[in-house]
């Protein structure tokens, strides 16, 4: 098995004068083929996975592209998900022919990642699929859609209720954003979902939106430190001056979880909001959430939070349209729910 081969998805980097470009960053050239590379080039881990389904997320296609505050050094695998079956284990608590899951921790960032057919990671970041949820299912959901149920479960340990009015999830045609209206519609809150794709509102009503706003009237450009209360809570999945004016326009006493950068990282408000509408505003990070929790929301996604309409969020591919196609689309915001990835 250790001197076996397998597929991944490979992305170089190499100076500019030394490489047609296809992508320069910084005077730097990445690359991205799929090639063949042998177990024994894994790094040290474990459990060897053998990975079923992956998943495409907004931070790998910034590692594909070479950005250095993902992914520090190259060649590399991206891939932050991962569903397969153990193929060997140095561990007791995991059995070979397991049916596992990893996202999050350092799979993919500086760890070759799940843009292959088979990974080697620690145990500590490896979870046993939960009941209830296939490979592809757990896939569908990965990384984007445990960072939705991360948000709302704080929006509602903080008190969110549905009787308390909208809900508004902005970049909703994104995988955090499109698994967030469907898990928050199921619940019965009452979503209002933002996105710039006109294209995409009926997908967004199947999905259980209420009603579909343009994401250019959550760009409030006026400089007055608070707008008319609107929101009882907000998922906020792209930051910039989108999360600036929906802190402007959030009820008394509402809650706004913030779990993105698509739009900016950076911001501007005041401290309005907070001190005359005592508004909350909860940081969501996946990446390192504890273990012990993770498997409790992770069963939680998998039973009373299972969304019926997983398959419509999905399209599937193999790494060749990964590369060629995928990539390329979720930089440019054209990515409408899920991408599963099938290595194999």
């Amino acid at each position: 098995m250790n001197n076996a081969t397998f597929k991944a998805l490979w992305v170089t980097e190499t100076p500019a004068e030394n490489s047609p470009p296809t992508k320069t960053v910084h005077d730097r050239i990445y690359q991205r083929t799929v090639i063949e590379r042998n177990i024994n080039d894994l790094p040290a881990g474990d459990l060897l996975i053998k990975v079923i389904y992956s998943s495409l997320n907004y931070k790998d296609a910034l590692s594909a592209e070479g950005h250095k505050g993902v992914t520090r050094q190259y060649p590399h695998t991206p891939g932050i998900d991962a569903a397969g079956i153990v193929a060997q284990s140095n561990c007791t608590d995991f059995k070979e022919g397991q049916k596992v899951l990893v996202t999050g921790y350092d799979l993919g960032m500086n760890t070759a990642g799940g843009f292959a057919e088979y990974i080697r990671v620690p145990a500590a970041w490896v979870m046993k699929l939960p009941k209830n949820l296939s490979l592809q299912e757990s896939m569908i959901y990965g990384t984007a859609g445990f960072t939705a149920a991360l948000s709302i479960f704080k929006l509602q340990h903080s008190g969110l209720k549905p009787e308390q009015g909208e809900v508004l999830v902005t970049g909703a045609t994104g995988g955090v954003g499109s698994i967030a209206v469907a898990l928050l519609a199921k619940l019965g809150f009452s979503v209002i979902a933002a996105t710039g794709k006109t294209q995409s509102h009926d997908f967004l009503r199947q999905l259980g939106a209420k009603e579909v706003i343009g994401r250019d009237t959550l760009q409030d450009k006026s400089k007055r430190p608070m707008l008319k209360g609107r929101w009882a809570g907000v998922l906020d999945t792209v930051g910039g001056n989108i999360l600036a004016t929906a802190l402007k326009s959030t009820q008394y006493g509402g809650h706004i979880s913030c779990c993105g950068l698509v739009a900016s990282a950076e911001f501007s408000t005041s401290v309005f909001p907070f001190i005359l509408r005592g508004i909350n505003l909860l940081g969501v990070d996946s990446v390192e959430y504890p273990m012990t929790s993770r498997s409790r929301l992770w069963q939680l996604i998998a039973n009373e939070w299972k969304i019926e309409s997983l398959q419509q969020l999905m399209i599937e591919c193999d790494l060749t349209t990964l590369n060629t196609t995928y990539i390329d689309k979720i930089l440019q915001g054209q990515i409408q729910g899920r991408v599963v990835v099938k290595p194999y």
